[in-house]
């Protein structure tokens, strides 16, 4: 590691600086902190910070595995078709240290938030057996074509280990969410039942490092707002673990934003500006830009290359999202 950046994640891992501040015209007394950016930085802000350092004993869900794991499931064929089969397990008791110091009662599929990245190509039959080991009751409810049994707003799913069978044709090409959709709805969601779905066109697409990043936030304290964000879970992951990827090499991002109580989201590249396909259901795509804005659910896919090696950051161009959390740096190795 670099020494400047030894400095800088040593200054990190010190506390944060707190005073009180009186605000102009109030009598309330704000409590200002003071942290340290990725670059060394010393700023201020009023609002949360949570910017812990990682090793990877201390994290239970592993951001980087996540990143670049696909699930293709247990494949066959019947009568010329392919088949997929997975199995997802539902739970809602579950407690993970998700910010060092700060554990929350995340509910799962097979025991991760996100869920596993689902994929199969367009015209698979999807098969997957529901396990609803939960204490509450649960659905898998898949955006994108499928019969109306099969939707998993209606077909309730019981606690304890109730079972349904999702079987339908994956379609449309995209990327696409797939969360539980039992009521209350918000709350099944921001415990953490989502997950990521991507069908693949027949032919595929052009060879790229492939990652899947979702855009979520927990609200830690039961308030009605989140108290950190993140791609893919843990703050400040990325930050402190870059992301590597290859000097001219096509990088290909499913991003999907699953962040609640807030109206918006949106996805900044640095040094950079990415081809951004809406949905990922048309080959051609609509922008060329370096920030995209995305509402709840929305989501896209990510196309570019670095023309030059070093570090870079992406983050949330929403400011409150990335001090709390949602920001990460790739590193671009150059030929060696």
């Amino acid at each position: 590691m670099r020494p400047r950046s030894m400095m800088a994640i040593s200054v990190a891992a010190m506390a944060a600086l707190c005073m009180a501040v009186l605000l102009p015209g109030s009598t309330t007394a704000v409590v200002e902190k003071r942290f340290i950016t990725h670059s060394g930085a010393v700023i201020s802000t009023t609002g949360e910070v949570l910017d812990p350092l990682y090793t990877a004993s201390t994290v239970e869900f592993d951001p980087d595995e996540y990143l670049r794991n696909f699930e293709y499931g247990r494949v066959s064929q019947e009568d010329g078709q392919t088949i997929r089969e997975y199995t997802i397990i539902a739970r809602d008791d579950q407690v993970q240290e998700i910010s060092p110091g700060v554990f929350y009662n995340v509910w799962t599929y097979n025991g991760t938030v996100p869920g596993p990245t689902i994929r199969a190509t367009e015209g698979d039959i999807v098969r997957i057996q529901f396990i609803n080991q939960g204490s509450k009751q649960h659905t898998m409810h898949f955006h994108g074509i499928h019969p109306a049994e099969m939707d998993g707003v209606f077909e309730i799913v019981g606690p304890g280990g109730g079972q349904f069978t999702y079987e339908f044709e994956a379609g449309p090409v995209g990327v696409h969410p797939y969360h539980c959709h039992v009521m209350p709805l918000e709350e099944h969601i921001v415990h953490g039942l989502y997950g990521v779905f991507i069908v693949d066109p027949a032919g595929g697409r052009p060879a790229a490092d492939e990652m899947v990043m979702v855009l979520n936030g927990f609200d830690t304290d039961f308030d009605g707002e989140n108290n950190f964000y993140a791609a893919n879970t843990v703050p400040f992951y990325y930050q402190h673990h870059p992301i590597r990827i290859q000097q001219d090499e096509l990088v290909r991002v499913y991003a999907v934003n699953m962040v609640e109580f807030d109206p918006i989201n949106n996805f900044h590249l640095h040094g950079n500006l990415y081809y951004y396909y809406p949905t990922g259901t048309d080959t051609v795509p609509s922008h060329y830009t370096d920030m995209v804005t995305l509402s709840q659910t929305e989501r896209g896919i990510l196309e570019f290359s670095y023309s030059y090696p070093g570090q870079y950051v992406f983050h949330a161009h929403k400011v409150e999202f990335s001090e709390k959390g949602w920001v990460g740096t790739f590193l671009v190795d150059g030929p060696s």
